[in-house]
């Protein structure tokens, strides 16, 4: 396992890789929305040579001090649908009594076309046992496949909403998470279609561009769009391609969103506090040029009858 180290003002910012493919620990770097432009490339490159980048013990950091961070890294945006988090701007509580967990194999926000560039994730309370999160590198999957099915993969389009039947997919989730998928998650109805294979706009890497919110394939039957989905992200979760992170609090993830998929683990039953703030991201371009299409934005019909009755 090598090790990378940089001098940035005096302190030394080690790089140390976690897998073989997929994830990397830095250590000599205090986070906050005022870091020399030196330590915010090295983090940058960082992410983008190991997709997701863990730092421990950043916990002097505020939520405001987490939004400020985002903002060297991008431009910070909220959650398209889910109220930022009291009166910040852009962080989302991610809060469970130990009851829930996003246990879906999934990439931020797809349903929208320019979906985020990177999420920044940070801990707060933990539970003393489980309640890990795993990330998988997209370009490393995509990489794995045999030449035909790359072939076959490159010209396909999926479309990705969050309008999808919660309640089949989700049969554990109780009348809470089920309001809260229906009145608010998807209180907006996006539907976007995106290529299964995108090419990174900075590495020129190519990625298999999938996850929970991909529903179907163009030109495929239910069935058919099962079957294929299930090969690929098959490819995407093998444990090569994939890095498990135990947290403790003041922990911060920092991922590439347009690189990987990732899924919290729901095997805790205490409290769980976490923030994310994400960094608006661009719109996927496919392996032949073709951009990502929004094709559907609206208020949820459902609630629309409900509203009227």
């Amino acid at each position: 396992m090598t090790t990378q180290n940089i001098e940035t003002i005096g302190t030394a910012i080690d790089v140390k890789p976690v897998t073989g493919r997929i994830g990397a620990e830095i250590t000599g770097v205090r986070l906050s929305g005022s870091l020399p432009p030196e330590t915010v490339a090295t983090i940058r490159d960082a992410l983008l040579k190991h997709k997701v980048i863990f730092f421990r013990g950043q916990d002097h950091l505020t939520i405001r001090e987490q939004e400020a961070f985002a903002g060297l890294l991008g431009d910070p945006v909220a959650h398209p649908t889910v109220p930022a988090y009291e009166n910040h701007e852009y962080a989302l509580a991610i809060k469970s009594d130990g009851s829930f967990a996003a246990n879906v194999w999934h990439t931020d926000v797809t349903f929208e076309q320019a979906y985020p560039l990177a999420s920044i994730l940070r801990a707060v309370t933990i539970p003393s046992k489980g309640g890990d999160t795993l990330w998988a590198n997209t370009v490393t999957a995509y990489d794995d496949l045999p030449e035909n099915l790359k072939q076959l993969a490159d010209g396909l389009w999926a479309l990705h909403t969050n309008a999808y039947d919660y309640a089949t997919r989700r049969p554990d989730a109780n009348d809470e998470r089920l309001k809260f998928h229906q009145e608010i998650f998807s209180s907006t109805v996006y539907e976007t279609e995106h290529p299964v294979v995108r090419v990174h706009p900075e590495t020129g890497e190519k990625s298999l561009l999938l996850g929970g919110f991909a529903q179907k394939l163009i030109g495929y039957s239910s069935a058919e769009t099962q079957h294929l989905l299930s090969i690929f992200q098959n490819y995407i979760t093998r444990p090569e391609n994939t890095v498990r992170w135990r947290w403790t609090a003041g922990d911060v993830a920092i991922w590439d969103n347009r690189a990987t998929q990732h899924y919290g683990v729901g095997d805790f039953n205490e409290p769980r506090e976490l923030y994310r703030v994400t960094v608006d991201g661009d719109v996927p371009v496919s392996v032949d040029g073709r951009r990502s299409v929004v094709k559907r934005k609206e208020t949820n019909p459902a609630l629309l009858r409900a509203a009227a009755e």
